[in-house]
């Protein structure tokens, strides 16, 4: 890693500036925001988007992902080669080039479209407050269009390897672009330098997978009826089925009143948290229960190796017990609906998956938790050298309000507008929210205070861009705070609060 400019080390903190080439990675609603933002600022952007399309996890495709390992709890070793094997298809290649993202059919926002629109276009008038996927994916397209995003984006381009040498100033990007013809397909090759990179890939790719005894036995012996959310694309296959649901998040409750309504038994397993605030919009003959604690196989089913697979009709031979000693039978599916785990293979040594997140030092970004993103300054700038910039990485937030606020942060601290505070009042604060963290909890979470969050970047930045005689940043409308304010109230309400 390079070292920071000569003044990052005074009192005044770092300014960064001499920008002019910003890579972003990603083209969902993060990596849009940024770039058009950047683009307006006058940077020149590259976008890199390992599909052929713009709109993230918003971008439907019939086609699922394959099913990850089991157990899956820490950030991966990538594999860039696997997808040069022999004898691999064009369509074999392409989905492990661009593995196909976790947006199902009847995916809707769960944020209302007034707090969730970014301030490069209002949604159409009349929009609803929950609108489907075809329309959400529409106003991201529609950002890109009349921005000129689509210009700048090299697609079908998987980004392999960001990294910046010790003494270089400019980042290296090393990518692979996948063309596909009637006569085959290719892999080009490719590196790129640029002043700064901003990570916009979001964190819905690599699903986590809870290592609960018993589970791997059941995918193993039972593999297409034990799946993760992320490949979950229709209810068609549960109908009239016992399906068991592991995790209380959106996904969770989405695939519960899917399946319910083809005529589904739903059971969620799930843990009693903070964030657990979704169970009224469960289907009304679900049933809740503790989390499972171990799967059984029963002792008379027939070995993995000699059985075909399990009828139509017949459930698991097994039994899930969950930890108040309740025993559940007659299982059809399991869907491990557990989340997924943050991780940026592109960053190298920067990640760090045997590392305990206590263990992290100043410089690692992702540790064995797959969760937090570490030594990141307001979520945003990597504090070891903030021209390495990440926008979206916060959780439980207004989504593209805030990530587009993220955004106009990240153009004005990359134009020199804004000066960061010194290195180690950063890196202070971020140690000082370590020592707050409780692993049950979510580092990253702005749940119900992202007002707060606004406000308090807001304030910094129009302070700095006061001194350096620039235009401040509006920050976040009247409407978003009005409607923020009746979400954090029904959230509120929703626990008892």
């Amino acid at each position: 890693m390079g070292s920071l400019p000569n003044d990052s080390k005074t009192d005044n903190g770092p300014r960064l500036g001499n920008i002019k080439d910003v890579a972003v990675i990603g083209a969902g609603i993060s990596g849009v925001v940024s770039a058009a933002h950047l683009l307006r600022a006058g940077f020149n952007v590259t976008v890199f988007e390992r599909t052929g399309v713009v709109g993230g996890v918003w971008d439907y495709t019939p086609q699922p992902d394959r099913a990850p390992p089991f157990p899956n709890v820490v950030p991966p070793s990538p594999n860039w080669s696997e997808v040069e094997k022999e004898g691999l298809s064009s369509d074999e290649v392409a989905l492990i080039h661009a593995p196909p993202n976790p947006c199902y059919a009847g995916l809707k926002n769960n944020i209302p479209t007034p707090v969730m629109r970014s301030s490069l276009l209002r949604w159409p008038e009349g929009s609803e407050d929950f609108v489907d996927q075809k329309v959400v994916n529409a106003y991201i397209n529609d950002i890109a269009r009349l921005h000129k995003v689509n210009d700048h984006v090299e697609f079908h381009t998987r980004v392999e390897s960001v990294s910046k040498p010790e003494g270089d100033s400019k980042w290296t990007v090393k990518t692979s672009t996948l063309t596909i013809t009637d006569s085959g397909h290719t892999l080009t090759k490719k590196t790129w330098t640029f002043d700064a990179v901003v990570v916009a890939s979001g964190h819905y790719h690599t699903p986590f997978v809870p290592d609960i005894p018993g589970l791997a036995a059941w995918k193993q012996r039972f593999p297409d009826r034990i799946t993760h959310s992320k490949q979950y694309r229709t209810p068609a296959p549960f109908a009239n089925q016992t399906v068991l649901i592991i995790g209380a998040g959106v996904s969770s409750v989405d695939i519960a009143n899917e399946a319910a309504a083809v005529g589904a038994k739903i059971i969620q397993s799930r843990r009693v948290s903070k964030y657990d605030v979704l169970g009224p919009r469960l289907p009304k003959d679900a049933e809740r229960v503790p989390l499972v604690t171990r799967f059984v196989i029963d002792e008379n089913a027939e070995d993995a190796q000699q059985s075909p697979p399990l009828e139509p009709g017949h459930a698991i031979p097994g039994k899930a017990v969950l930890e108040d000693g309740q025993v559940i039978e007659g299982i059809d599916r399991v869907v491990v609906a557990t989340g997924y785990i943050t991780t940026y293979p592109f960053l190298g040594a920067l990640e760090q998956p045997q590392v305990a997140w206590q263990d992290a030092d100043d410089r690692v970004l992702i540790t064995s938790d797959g969760y937090i993103t570490h030594n990141l300054h307001k979520d945003v700038f990597y504090i070891a050298d903030p021209s390495l910039v990440f926008v979206g990485v916060s959780h439980y937030v207004s989504t593209f309000s805030l990530f587009d606020f993220q955004a106009q942060v990240a153009a004005k601290v990359l134009a020199g507008h804004v000066r960061l505070p010194p290195a180690e009042a950063m890196r202070r604060e971020h140690r000082e929210r370590k020592a707050r963290f409780q692993p049950d909890d979510k580092f990253h979470s702005m749940f119900a205070v992202e007002d707060e969050y606004v406000e308090e970047v807001l304030n910094w930045v129009n302070e700095e861009a006061r001194k350096a005689g620039k235009d401040p940043l509006p920050g976040l409308d009247e409407e978003w705070h009005a409607g923020y304010k009746q979400l954090k109230e029904r959230l509120r309400s929703s626990r008892g609060l």
